[in-house]
């Protein structure tokens, strides 16, 4: 029978419950804000998967190697050294499935935006991918060990043995700390370092740090208030860009507890120099290499494809090949134990 109003409260008084999904609304937990990994370090294309890319010596470029003519003569000519360092790219895939029978009920009832299926499974399979390049970064940059200088947070300042006053120690001043690394670096990497990635504690406790909030006491007023953020930090610190890390992801295996956490180090630090894009003639402290697999020119590819006969499924596939690469240890310093233990 037709299912107009007479006809529906008739099949609801025997019992019928209407299940018809909401069109305007779905819980869809995508992350919020940008991910890590591209805003810290540049992205290089690469043609082939794996191959050489030169290092010019830094001895021979900072030493002056100019001399004295001799009379009727020449000088000795000057060694600009080189040395090789290489990438490889790994191909990454995840593939999720779409059933073409249940998938019917969401195209008939219009059903927008991400509970779509077609639509949810691209977008999750986007969002796997940009967590997994967070995940890698983490592992590659952003901890204790990745970096040759490291500095630690202690109750107790001591520069012999690269310990520093936590940021939420009141006698720290962050600004005095930060001048002498950047002047670390531009020392013995020749570059002014030009960003800071924290993590998200460290970043709170950056905001509330007496020294910083002197500072800026008296460039607010009644109507817009003088706030810390991210901006206000780069000042501070003389740097382009301040950047906090605050991705999350679920660290539980599939069929166990929930276990959500920050991507990156919540207490740590990362102070470094990297050029916004791929240079010839311009260190950097790393590099994303990235390949494109398929030929198109894209090193994060989707595709979708259909299932085995009779099984009414469609399947999106997701494809990514980077290599997350230290190419300078000198441009970077990172520091661990930012914030007191909770």
């Amino acid at each position: 029978m037709g299912m107009n109003v007479k006809n529906l409260e008739i099949a609801i008084a025997k019992g019928w419950q209407p299940n018809q999904y909401l069109t305007n609304m779905s819980m869809a937990f995508f992350q919020e804000g940008e991910y890590a990994a591209r805003q810290l370090f540049p992205v290089c294309p690469v043609a082939l998967s794996s191959s050489y890319f030169y290092t010019f010596s830094r001895e021979d470029l900072a030493r002056d190697n100019v001399q004295r003519k001799p009379l009727y003569g020449k000088v000795t000519p000057a060694v600009m050294g080189t040395t090789e360092d290489t990438y490889s790219c790994k191909v990454d895939q995840i593939i999720t499935g779409i059933d073409e029978i249940n998938v019917l009920n969401f195209q008939r009832s219009g059903t927008p935006g991400a509970s779509d299926p077609r639509r949810g499974r691209v977008r999750f399979v986007t969002e796997q991918m940009n967590l997994h390049q967070d995940i890698i970064f983490a592992k590659n940059f952003f901890r204790s060990g990745a970096w040759k200088n490291e500095w630690t947070g202690a109750t107790t300042a001591n520069s012999a043995q690269k310990k520093f006053l936590r940021f939420d120690d009141a006698n720290c001043d962050p600004v005095d700390f930060f001048d002498q690394r950047i002047t670390d670096i531009k020392k013995i990497g020749r570059r002014k370092p030009n960003k800071l990635a924290l993590g998200v504690d460290t970043f709170n406790a950056l905001k509330i740090n007496p020294y910083i909030m002197e500072r800026i006491k008296y460039t607010g007023n009644s109507v817009t208030p003088a706030v810390v953020n991210e901006n206000t930090l780069a000042q501070l610190f003389g740097l382009d860009a301040v950047v906090v890390l605050d991705s999350t992801y679920n660290a539980a295996g599939l069929g166990e507890q929930e276990d959500m956490q920050f991507i990156c180090d919540s207490k740590g630090a990362l102070l470094c120099y990297t050029t916004n894009a791929p240079q010839i003639d311009e260190p950097s402290a790393g590099y994303i290499f990235a390949w494109d697999m398929l030929g198109n020119g894209n090193y994060i590819a989707t595709d979708q494809f259909e299932g085995e006969g009779g099984t009414h499924t469609q399947f999106i596939e997701g494809l990514i090949s980077t290599d997350m690469h230290k190419c300078c240890d000198d441009l970077a310093i990172y520091m661990s134990d930012c914030v007191s233990a909770d």
